[in-house]
C-alpha cells in the first residue's frame, strides 16, 4: 500500500510536469517590420508585448524579431540564426510592407516569403503569414498586384493567411501616429485583441 501510494506521488507531478512542458513549447516568432517593432514608443507598449503578457498564463511564448524598416530580403537574411537561437513552434511573417513602399518588384518579396517558409518548414515550424497593405497612390496595378501575392503564396503553399493587422485602426486618425502609416500607443490593445483572435486558433489545440 505504502509502495504504490509512493508511486502515485511520485507519478502526479511528473505528468503535471510534462503537460507544463508541453505548453511551453508553444513558442512564436514574430518576423515583422516597424507595425510589429513597437515604432515610435517604448517596446513593452507595442502590440506583441501586450500579446505575450495576456498569454503568459497559457504558456505560449512570444519572440519579437520585428524590426522598424524590416524588407523580406532583411527577414530571409536573419531567418536562419532566428530559428536556430529559437527554435520556434510557430512563425510569423509579417513582411512586405516595406518592399512594396519602395516600389520592389512583386515577384522579388514573394520569392523572399516562399524562401522564408521552405527555411521554416525545414525545421518543422508551423507558418502563418499576414497579409500586407500599401497606400494606393501606388497605382491601381501595382497595388492589386502586392495585395493578391499574399492570397496567392498562401494558397500555393497551404499557408494560413491572417488578415492585415491594423484592418480596424488604419482608417481612424485617433489611432495612428502623425505620419499616418505607423499606429499608436491608443491603437496597440486593440491590435494585440485583433492578433490574439486570430492566432490562438492555431496556437491552442
Amino acid at each position: 500500500m505504502y509502495s504504490t501510494l509512493k508511486v502515485i506521488l511520485i507519478v502526479i507531478p511528473l505528468l503535471c510536469f510534462s503537460d507544463q512542458l508541453k505548453a511551453a513549447q508553444v513558442k512564436l516568432l514574430v518576423l515583422g517590420d516597424s507595425l510589429s517593432a513597437a515604432y515610435g514608443m517604448k517596446q513593452e507598449q507595442g502590440w506583441v508585448s501586450l500579446l505575450q503578457n495576456s498569454w503568459q498564463s497559457k504558456g505560449i511564448d512570444v519572440i519579437n524579431a520585428a524590426i522598424s524598416g524590416e524588407t523580406t530580403d532583411g527577414g530571409l537574411a536573419r531567418l536562419p540564426r532566428l530559428l536556430e537561437q529559437h527554435q520556434p513552434s510557430h512563425l510569423l511573417i509579417e513582411l512586405g510592407g516595406n518592399d512594396g513602399l519602395r516600389g520592389y518588384p512583386v515577384d522579388k518579396f514573394k520569392a523572399n516569403i516562399e524562401a522564408m517558409i521552405a527555411l521554416a518548414r525545414q525545421e518543422q515550424v508551423v507558418v502563418l503569414l499576414q497579409q500586407m497593405q500599401i497606400p494606393t497612390n501606388y497605382g491601381r496595378r501595382y497595388t492589386q498586384m502586392f495585395t493578391d501575392s499574399y492570397s496567392q503564396l498562401a494558397e500555393a503553399h497551404d499557408v494560413p493567411l491572417l488578415p492585415f493587422l491594423l484592418e480596424d485602426v488604419a482608417l481612424n486618425p485617433e489611432l495612428m501616429q502623425k505620419d499616418r502609416i505607423h499606429p499608436n500607443e491608443e491603437a496597440q490593445p486593440l491590435i494585440a485583441e485583433f492578433m490574439r483572435k486570430q492566432l490562438e486558433p492555431f496556437l491552442i489545440k
